[in-house]
């Protein structure tokens, strides 16, 4: 009986430090994408985050996006040394939100602009939330992800192009909403195709 237990927990432990070793769950770096959209939409909305704050704040996103994207596309997953350096571009951003929204700088969430770029951030927290989703559940493969994550590295490109200025206009929106619409339909093909994790 000893003999078994010992053995099981054995071999619990080197499963357990294998998994350790191969990196942490690619659905961590997405939940964080999820956290910090969160944050700049609760920032714009309370008048923390000025639009032009904003934007500046969906550039760096769109830079984790894509090198997230480039690194899970390789092969298939993060390594340590991947994860490492995606850590210190989410903790920077995380720190510039912070910032941020603390300080002299404000917006006006009832403005026309402000609105328009809260509605698309919270496009951005639903679209990452999908693919949170399809990871946790197996019906986006960690490719299928990466490739996802590109996309959302575009979408946020342009709002960061559209706030630029501190003012996104409706004529901006609409292309905004048009890379939207399309990142929407290709989460739901991904997830819905024959492909599972």
């Amino acid at each position: 009986m000893k003999s078994t237990l010992g053995t099981a927990l054995i071999g619990s432990l080197l499963f357990a430090g294998a998994a350790l070793a191969a990196g942490p769950a690619v659905q961590e770096t997405t939940q964080r994408d999820v956290n910090q959209q969160q944050r700049i939409e609760q920032g714009l909305q309370s008048g923390q985050l000025s639009t032009k704050e904003a934007g500046q704040l969906e550039r760096q996103q769109s830079r984790i996006d894509q090198t997230e994207a480039r690194d899970i596309k390789r092969d298939g997953k993060l390594t340590g040394a991947d994860q490492a350096q995606i850590n210190r571009m989410q903790n920077n951003a995380s720190s510039n939100i912070y910032k941020d929204k603390h300080n002299d700088v404000t917006g006006n969430p009832n403005s026309k602009s402000s609105e328009r770029m809260q509605a698309d951030v919270q496009r951005n927290v639903n679209q990452q939330k999908r693919i949170e989703q399809g990871e946790k559940s197996g019906s986006l493969t960690n490719r299928e992800a990466a490739s996802l994550e590109h996309g959302q590295a575009k979408v946020d490109r342009k709002e960061a192009n559209a706030a630029a200025n501190g003012h996104v206009g409706a004529r901006e929106q609409k292309n905004i909403q048009k890379s939207e619409n399309k990142q929407s339909a290709r989460i739901y093909k991904k997830k819905h195709n024959a492909k599972v994790s």
